[in-house]
């Protein structure tokens, strides 16, 4: 993203929250995001609106899937899966939250579960001075449990940025970090997960995405791959990172963390939507892991 302005990739993926949110009828929903509108810009909000009138969504939603295959398909199943893992952690205890990359997730505000937590949102100054400006236009309050951090985690130390957030020692945090390894790089991805495992405590558990690595080398033919990679590059926004699945445990053990679970977009497609679910294509690279801290590093 350019030092001046906000996440394109953060408006698309909120574009498709606002999609699924107008959906109908109400009860098909994966969920309900009533804020993910706000952040779009006029051409878009005319778009999700057009989709909410009889016989529009599903036109609307073909076309979206037709010119980024699979991307929001993924993108609202992903949603709702991350939901539902955040959902769990707060159920067995967990109270603290820090969302990396924040962007225009709004969480904090749509998820019940969440009033009694601290939460930490980290972003780039660009998006989180849009997502302020954007929440205060329709007067909704930021609750003293809700932190924003303006921080450009490719210059800024992490470190830093978490021990100054108000968390408390000794207690477990649920990480989310969305969206974001792939335009890091291993060097970042490798220091962002040290960092973690310095800053919380054991327990705490992590959800991140990142693509598979076959997409990335090429070694993997996925469908409709090529247009999402040409796509991201023209937005200034490349992706640069990615990893075998396979790999993934040992990667994350390294690092002090316990893999819990390892999901791609097939998998959570039909998680949700069943056989429907299993029939949806393209993005199938994108993937969601959830870990553990199992032991805390210096």
């Amino acid at each position: 993203m350019l030092d001046n302005q906000a996440s394109h990739t953060a408006e698309y993926a909120a574009a498709f929250r606002a999609l699924e949110a107008i959906r109908r009828p109400a009860a098909v929903r994966l969920f309900d995001d009533s804020y993910a509108i706000l952040f779009l810009s006029a051409k878009l909000q005319r778009i999700v609106r057009f989709s909410g009138l009889p016989l529009a969504g599903p036109v609307v939603r073909a076309y979206v899937d037709r010119r980024w295959p699979g991307a929001m398909t993924s993108g609202i199943a992903r949603t709702r899966l991350i939901d539902d893992l955040l959902r769990a952690a707060v159920g067995e205890g967990i109270r603290q939250v820090i969302i990396l990359g924040a962007g225009f997730d709004c969480r904090a505000f749509r998820l019940a579960e969440l009033a009694a937590c601290r939460v930490v949102e980290v972003d780039h100054p660009a998006t989180q001075a849009l997502k302020r400006e954007r929440l205060a236009r329709i007067g909704q309050a930021v609750p003293a449990t809700v932190t924003f951090h303006e921080a450009d985690l490719k210059r800024q130390d992490l470190r830093e940025v978490l021990q100054t957030a108000g968390l408390t020692p000794g207690k477990p945090s649920f990480v989310l970090w969305e969206g974001v390894t792939h335009y890091l790089g291993e060097a970042g991805v490798d220091a962002t997960l040290r960092t973690l495992a310095a800053v919380c405590e054991p327990g705490s558990r992590l959800v991140f995405t990142y693509l598979h690595g076959g997409l990335l080398d090429g070694s993997v033919p996925f469908e409709g791959a090529h247009i999402s990679k040409e796509q991201v590059a023209g937005d200034g926004e490349p992706w640069v990172w990615g990893m075998v699945p396979e790999k993934m445990p040992a990667f994350l053990a390294e690092r002090g963390f316990r893999l819990l679970a390892d999901a791609g977009a097939d998998d959570y497609r039909a998680r949700y939507w069943g056989e429907a679910g299993r029939r949806m294509r393209g993005f199938s690279f994108y993937r969601v892991a959830h870990a553990e801290l199992a032991v805390r590093r210096s």
